[in-house]
């Protein structure tokens, strides 16, 4: 019996090892998830409003703009808290440039789902454009990896959806942006 013992302890010491040595690793990669600092988010957004407006300026009329919320990647009829934000985000600086941007949210006649977003998927979306003389709408999209939230924002024609302007930026995903990107409501 003690032979067993002795022949199976080397072994018996090198799985406790490499068992505790593999513990310490997800320890160790889930102190640097924690470690993630959020990314301004402000500045991105706003700098990307900034990049849509200078690649548009030869291409922009005159006339009102629509922002709708950007929508996750994987599912193009889901937003977060975090989509309807940066939405908010570009087009008030949109605003803060002089661009006369139509406020959706005080809407009743546009698809509006709870926890998600107004996604301009009204049947009366030429009646919107036409209503408020808007031109273009703000749109974009969001992914999340595991350490950023990659983000294209777009300026799209309303008449005929050609894409006028586009700018793509990432923000780190630390603990403020992970809760905004998680929640619907």
């Amino acid at each position: 019996m003690k032979s067993i013992f002795l022949k199976h302890f080397p072994t018996a010491v090198l799985a406790v090892i490499a068992g505790i040595a593999l513990s310490g690793c997800e320890t160790l990669i889930q102190l640097q998830d924690r470690d993630v600092k959020d990314s301004n988010i402000l500045s991105a957004t706003h700098e990307a409003a900034r990049q849509l407006i200078k690649q548009s300026k030869q291409r922009l009329e005159d006339g009102q703009l629509i922002a709708a919320s950007f929508a996750n990647i994987d599912d193009l009829e889901k937003s977060s808290t975090f989509g309807r934000m940066i939405a908010q985000q570009i087009a008030s600086e949109f605003s803060k440039q002089g661009y006369e941007v139509v406020e959706l949210l005080l809407r009743g006649d546009i698809y509006i789902s709870k926890g998600e977003g107004e996604f301009l998927l009204s049947r009366n979306l030429k009646n919107l454009f036409a209503e408020h003389d808007a031109q273009a709408v703000i749109v974009g999209t969001y992914a999340v990896g595991s350490k950023k939230v990659y983000v294209t924002s777009k300026l799209v024609h309303a008449d005929d959806s050609i894409v006028l302007a586009s700018h793509n930026f990432d923000l780190s995903l630390g603990p403020d942006l992970r809760t905004l990107v998680y929640r619907n409501n």
